[in-house]
């Protein structure tokens, strides 16, 4: 389905030394973030305690921080839970003072104001957090190699490593904005992350199909041309995909509460780089392995090398 067609391609290609050099300098500014100021881990990744407490009336969480920071837990994460009489509160395991006690104190202080109900209390150890942090950057890696090893088998070598270079392109500029903002990294930022790896190859693979089709039909064309018609041809369907896509995010980033905020905020992010990198990283990366017909089509034999033995 095509809400519109582009009659005369888009010279992509002509950009492609500019955009190359955009990425990486976007690629190595992100990269120094992350060493620089390093992840904001949540409660899930460095062991901690989570507290969800219920209101009989609608809560103010700047008044639930406010009385909490009295009795000395100002760093404590508190966001709405479902609605507003629920609230969640997190509290690191480096800024507990109080042991085993947390939950019973936490709660005295918030009782001052009105009537609150513990519903949970859960406690995230460190080695479990630690393990955690060992088990998302091996899911990140094992995903990484499956991409490289299907666009390898479906298509070529070039591909696949163009392909894998353009992904964590994405990946590593959606860590490098939370590690420069230090919003709160948490499990389910990881899964929208992998999430974005996932939807990015969908996209670098719909373009690479395209080019590998126009390889053997326009036999007389340029590389440059062939990739700047397959990704003019994939426009429509890309902008209906993207925009589609975007409008649930959308949804969830500005209706679905405090809880589902980061989880779609690194969705809108990787959304956007992955239209960006599946263009404007992937097909000049190609360009540069110096991608050709014969990657697809083994070249005519002449009468002469017929028929030498």
């Amino acid at each position: 389905m095509e809400f519109f067609r582009i009659k005369k391609d888009i010279p992509f290609m002509s950009y492609g030394k500019l955009t190359t050099v955009i990425s990486l300098a976007t690629f190595l500014l992100a990269v120094s973030f992350l060493v620089i100021k390093g992840l904001n881990f949540g409660v899930d990744f460095t062991g901690g305690t989570v507290i969800e407490v219920h209101y009989a009336q609608p809560s103010d969480t700047n008044k639930v921080r406010e009385e909490l920071a009295s009795i000395g837990l100002p760093d404590a994460l508190v966001q709405h839970f479902g609605t507003t009489h629920d609230v969640l509160i997190q509290v690191p395991l480096k800024h507990n003072k109080m042991g085993a006690n947390l939950s019973e104190q936490v709660l005295t202080a918030l009782r001052a104001s009105g009537e609150v109900e513990l519903r949970r209390v859960e406690f995230v150890g460190p080695q479990v957090g630690k393990d955690l942090v060992e088990d998302g950057a091996m899911a990140l890696l094992l995903v990484s190699l499956g991409i490289v090893g299907y666009l390898w088998i479906r298509f070529e070598w070039k591909f696949g490593l163009a392909a894998i270079i353009a992904n964590l392109h994405d990946v590593v500029i959606i860590l490098g904005c939370f590690a420069f903002f230090q919003w709160e990294f948490s499990l389910s930022v990881l899964a929208a992350v992998l999430a974005v790896l996932g939807y990015s190859v969908n996209e670098s693979v719909v373009v690479f199909d395209r080019i590998r089709e126009n390889f053997r039909k326009m036999r007389k064309t340029g590389v440059a041309e062939i990739i700047d018609n397959a990704i003019t041809r994939t426009m429509s369907r890309t902008i209906i995909t993207h925009g589609s896509t975007q409008l649930m995010v959308l949804a969830m980033l500005l209706l679905g509460g405090e809880t589902l905020h980061f989880f779609a905020l690194a969705l809108t992010i990787g959304i956007m780089f992955s239209i960006y990198s599946s263009v404007l990283v992937a097909s000049p990366l190609l360009m540069m392995f110096g991608v050709s017909r014969e990657d697809f089509i083994k070249p005519e034999k002449t009468e002469a090398e017929e028929v030498l033995p």
